[in-house]
This record gives structure tokens, sequence and C-alpha cells, in this order.
């Protein structure tokens, strides 16, 4: 009998030991198929001519031709005037709500986050019907002014800027926000006590310490503006690269430029691969060892000062939420031609999103919800992973979930579209013949937010516990089911939240991927307005929007904290 028990142990530890083993291949196969395999496809298709062979020539004629020069440097000065603008606006709010008290200091901690969790689509269509050509805001200077010609506010360049710059300027202010709870009181004390005060003390002191967190929001707000197409063809501005690479993917009839579409994606995956190894290089090579958590007590601000603060927290808010207004005006309006606001109201365009064409709706949830329990599946063990173990090739996994921000969903879409339209050995036809391909290229673009929440529970859940576990003989499988699980199970569920809103709102991926009956919300938007149908574009952006509000006050609610919680 002891013999048995003792021959039984050895089968039971390799049988322990397997499936972990087995599990862990199954996130690298998935990696490798989902993400490596469509990267390395773009780029080639972007170094090999038609006959297969090595060639630089694709990248000399993007060189050559003037019109993509433009479109480049376009680009590039767009991202970094939007860094620019959302720094102004990101650190000034983020300073007034940690380092100031004064009145409505709570209401504005909620507002400001709110523009961050809109949809860039409907957001950049709310702000055409309010500040558009004949919106109302031109309705009323011509009624008011007699202007002749309506003010272009929002069509160009200097529109998108606007509308990337309030959509985005919370992930600085999150950032800073952060970073500033993190610098301990004594270092700008010190700075005091040798007459460094006001503004030097800031420039000196404070804002170099903030370094860490504002580069990561930083590079977030570059890539997403680099990347984002659909708001600058709204606007009517093509001469991006974003946009080239959308609209010479799409065409499908010339080659030429089907490849160069091709070449764009593999730039903008250089570029931005090269922006975050340099972000993270340069906060590597500073020390901010001396940071540490420590509550700074608020100022409270003198009577003038306090008016200052309120109204222009106030103007920053009321331009951010334009979009809302536009959007939930005109999918209730009708009529609204050269009139400030809608002369009749209505619900049939929700009645027609809803209930005649109800497929975009039941199509995102789906989709979204089948990249939720991908991100599940996979991205809590890649947490346990880094949290927990020191595998062989834990960097490389990092880095993996790491690079996934960085590369432009319109990227994405286009590799997928070049690696899974060839049928694979065995089959008739490819992948992206399947609505499956959808829910798996969302899974892929929102696998991190899963991967972070989890991580960051598990870095609460003491060691000691699953110690215990093990020491009465449970493995590392059913520790993990009865004691870890458990404890984390907020922070899975906050990941996967915010991964399924995020999803439900994905453009510039699914764009390139969505068939005849397989679109989600973000492309009937997109098909409505091109269209010409805005007001249905507009009640399926109050849909998104309802759903994204629903499912922040889930996250606050999970989370155990308000939504200005994170303001201190």
């Amino acid at each position: 009998m002891t013999s048995a028990r003792a021959e039984a142990r050895p089968r039971a530890g390799a049988s322990g030991a397997l499936w972990p083993a087995i599990g862990v291949a199954a996130i690298w196969i998935f990696l490798a198929v989902f993400l490596v395999y469509p990267l390395a496809r773009i780029f080639y298709d972007a170094f090999t001519d038609d006959a297969g062979r090595l060639t630089i020539r694709h990248f000399l004629d993007f060189a050559a031709d003037g019109f993509y020069r433009r479109s480049l440097w376009n680009s590039l000065l767009l991202g970094l005037g939007t860094v620019a603008a959302t720094s102004v606006l990101g650190f000034a709010i983020a300073f007034l709500l940690v380092r100031y008290d004064f009145a409505g200091r709570t209401l504005f901690s909620n507002l400001t986050l709110i523009p961050i969790i809109s949809p860039p689509l409907v957001g950049v269509l709310g702000f055409t019907f309010i500040l558009g050509r004949a919106g109302t805001v031109n309705v009323l200077l011509m009624d008011w002014f007699d202007l002749l010609t309506p003010i272009n506010f929002v069509y160009g360049v200097h529109g998108v800027l606007l509308v990337e710059t309030l959509h985005l300027f919370p992930m600085i202010t999150l950032n800073v926000v952060d970073a500033l709870a993190k610098i301990d009181p004594a270092l700008e004390e010190a700075a005091e006590s040798v007459g460094a005060c006001g503004w030097w003390k800031l420039a000196t002191i404070t804002l170099p310490l903030t370094t860490p967190g504002y580069v990561a929001g930083a590079l977030l707000v570059f890539i997403w503006t680099f990347s984002d197409f659909a708001t600058p063809l709204v606007l009517g501005v093509h001469d991006l690269l974003a946009s080239q690479a959308y609209l010479n993917i799409v065409q499908f009839v010339d080659r030429r430029l089907f490849r160069m579409g091709i070449v764009i994606s593999a730039f903008m995956v250089l570029l931005a691969v090269l922006f975050l190894v340099a972000a993270r290089r340069y906060v590597a090579i500073k020390d901010y060892s001396s940071l540490s958590y420590s509550r700074v007590a608020r100022r409270r601000l003198s009577p003038a000062r306090q008016a200052l603060a309120v109204l222009f927290l106030s103007l920053v808010m009321l331009a951010s939420f334009i979009p809302y207004a536009g959007v939930l005006l005109a999918s209730v309006g009708r009529g609204w031609s050269m009139t400030p606001i809608p002369v009749q109201y209505t619900l049939q365009f929700f009645e027609r999103v809803i209930v005649e064409t109800p497929k975009y709706i039941v199509n995102s949830f789906l989709y979204s919800t089948l990249a939720v329990l991908i991100c599940i599946v996979v991205g809590v063990p890649i947490a346990w992973l880094l949290a927990r173990t020191r595998v062989p090739g834990r960097d490389v996994l990092d880095g993996l979930n790491t690079l996934i921000l960085a590369v432009p969903g319109t990227a994405i879409g286009i590799a997928y579209v070049r690696a899974f339209h060839e049928a694979p050995p065995g089959f008739e036809r490819g992948l992206t013949s399947f609505w499956i391909i959808l829910p798996l290229v969302l899974a892929i673009r929102r696998l991190p937010y899963t991967v972070r929440g989890s991580y960051a529970s598990l870095l609460l859940v003491h060691r000691s516990m699953e110690e215990a576990a093990a020491s009465v003989g449970a493995g590392r499988l059913r520790s993990f089911r009865d004691v870890t699980l458990p404890l984390m199970w907020r922070g899975i569920l906050v990941g996967s939240l915010f991964s399924f809103m995020t999803s439900l709102q994905e453009a510039s991926a699914v764009l390139f991927l969505s068939l005849g009956g397989w679109e989600t919300m973000t492309v009937g938007i997109f098909s409505f307005y091109i269209a010409g149908s805005a007001s249905e574009a507009a009640a399926l952006g109050v849909i998104l929007l309802a759903v994204a509000a629903v499912t922040v006050l889930a996250i606050n609610r999970v989370a155990g904290t308000r939504m200005g919680g994170m303001f201190g």
C-alpha cells in the first residue's frame, strides 16, 4: 500500500507540472498566431516584391512621393501638437485637482474623466453637429451678426487637433495625478528652503518628478492621434498616414496603392515601436527612487483665484461636452437644417437602429463579450506568470503585452487582412471569411487591460497565503483556484469591464474586417454618416455612450471607489 502511494506521487507531480506547461505553451501559441504572425506578415509584404524577393523599393517609392512625405510630416506634427495641447490642459487640471481646494472640486474631479470614455467616432460627429458649417454655433452667429459665410471651426487639421485634444487630455491628467501623488513633499520643502519658489520650484522640482507618468500618458496620446483615421476622414483631412493607409487598402483596385497601404502600415508600426522604446529608455535613465506615496495638504484658494479655477475648468468641460449635446440632439431631432436646434423631435432613428437593423448592436455585444472571455482566459494566466514566476521568456511576454498598446489599430486591422485572407493548408477559406476574426482582433487589441487589472490585483495578494495552501498539500492550480482567484476577482472584473467598453468602441481594426452582416456599432456609425444618415449614426452613438457610462459606473462600484476617488 505504501509502495503504491509512493509510486503515485511522482505521477501526480508530473501531471501537476504538465498542465501548467501546456497552459504556458497555449498562451505563446495564441500570441504567436494572432499578434506576432500578422505583424510579421505586413513587414514581409512591405519588404518583398511580387516574386517574394527582398527589396526596399516600396519604401523608396514612399520616400520619393511628395504627397506621402507631406502626410508623414502632417501626422508627426498633428501627434506632437496634440501631445503639447493635451499636456497643457492635463497638467493644469491635474495640478488644480491635486494641490488646491476650491468650490466644486469634487464635481470637476468626476467630470474630467468623462471625455475619455466617449467613443472617438461619436465625439467627432458631435462636434460636426454643433461646430460644423451648418451647425448650431454657425447658425447663431449668422443670425446674430449677419455673417454671410460660416466659420470653419472643425474641418481641417486644426479641427482634428481640437477634437483629439478635448478627447484625450484626461490621459495626461490621470497619469500626472498619479505621479503628483508620489512626490515626497520633503523635496519641495527642501527647494523652498534654498529660495526656489513658485514657477521655478514647479519647473525644476515638481514637473521633472512627474516624468514617468507623464511620458506614459503622452505616448498613448501620440500613438492614438497618429493612428486615428476616422476622425480626419470625417473632418475632410486625407493627407495623414493613417488616412492614406485606410484609403489605399479599401480601394482594392490599384495594386500599387494597395501595396503602399501595407508599406504605410509597416512604417506606422516601426515608428510606434521606436517611440515606445525611446520613451522607456528616457524614463530608465532618470532616477525616481525618491518617490513615495504621500498625502499632500491642499491649499485653499482665495475667492478670486477660486473663481478663475472654476471658470477655467468650466470652459474646458463645456468644450469637452459639446459632442454629447450634438449627438443627443441629432439622435432625436428632425428638420435640423439651418436652425440652432431641431424643430421636431422623434424616436424613429432609435427604432430604425434597434428594431429594423439590430445587427449593429447584437454583433457589437456578441463580439465584445467573446473578446472579453478570450482576454480572461489568456490575460489572467499572463498576469500570474508576470507576477508570480520567473519562467523563461517572461520579459518577452511582458514586452509583447506592452507592444500591443503601441501598435496602431489601423496597422493591426491591415495586418489581419494580409495574414488571414488566404486559406491555410487543409481549409477552403481564410479566417477573414469567418466572423470569429472580429472577436479575435478585439481580444488582441484589449488584452493589456485585462492583464494590467489582474496583475495589479495579484500584487495585493500576499504570497504567504498561497504558501499556506501549498503547505497543506494544495497544488499550484488548486491554490490559484481556491486562494488566489477569490482574492483577485475584483481586478479581473475591472480589467474585463474596461476591455468590454473599449471593444465596443473599437473602430480602427474592425472597419477593415467587417463584411456584410458582421458590422458593429462603430462600423454602423461610420457607414450611416458616410451615406448621409447622420441621425441614425447619432442614435447608435447615444447607445454607445450609454453603455460606456453604465460600464464606468460598474467599474467604480466594483473597485469600491467613486470616479473622482483617484484624485485623492
